[in-house]
């Protein structure tokens, strides 16, 4: 594993957590996410690439919330890397700090449960995770809830999406009061709701 992490070229034992500027260490999230993503796509008719979801995560967060905080951006971009791809915590720790680790941590979910669980421990953990957390999860479900109702999974039928919707705001209801801006954008985007 040390050696894997040495090589990745994230990792820059030159560029220390604490000297890196806020850009660069978006920037290098972005590219990082990227890579580890680079094979998948989202279950869209168009199969579009999956960049573009942590992508707009961090959009919603730095445009419709003016989030700035640089750990919570990078959380943003890398908040699926740890539950989609073969990346490890010890890899975000090392290539990001703890304190993103820390963040991509609490909104990863454990594959081996049964999805049913997973979506039930979201629900249950909403109203425990830290302030950064809560907001990746809420710019999390924002944008797929955006998807949706713009670009739904091509196989999934009416009732899923539907179903989809209510378990995101069973989410989104525990973390209320994080930041109502982007909470109202979630209700916008729930609002639209097909049904």
């Amino acid at each position: 594993m040390v050696s894997r992490l040495n090589r990745s070229p994230w990792i820059r034992a030159d560029l220390a957590e604490s000297r890196m500027n806020d850009t660069a260490l978006i920037l290098r999230a972005a590219s990082f996410a990227a890579h580890k993503h680079r094979n998948q796509r989202r279950k869209d008719a168009d199969a579009s690439p999956y960049i573009n979801h942590p992508l707009t995560l961090a959009c919603i967060l730095a445009g419709d919330g003016g989030i700035t905080d640089a750990a919570t951006l990078c959380a943003a971009l890398l908040h699926d890397t740890v539950e989609d791809t073969d990346t490890t915590p010890a890899e975000i720790e090392a290539g990001f700090g703890a304190e993103i680790r820390a963040i991509v941590e609490e909104v990863t979910d454990d594959k081996s449960l049964p999805k049913a669980e997973r979506k039930r421990l979201q629900i249950e953990h909403a109203a425990h995770i830290s302030d950064k957390a809560k907001l990746v999860k809420l710019a999390d479900k924002i944008s797929n809830v955006r998807d949706m109702n713009a670009a739904p999974p091509a196989a999934w039928p009416l009732r899923r999406r539907q179903e989809y919707f209510d378990w995101a705001k069973s989410v989104i209801d525990r973390l209320r009061g994080i930041h109502p801006g982007l909470e109202a954008a979630f209700d916008a985007a729930y609002a639209r709701r097909p049904g």
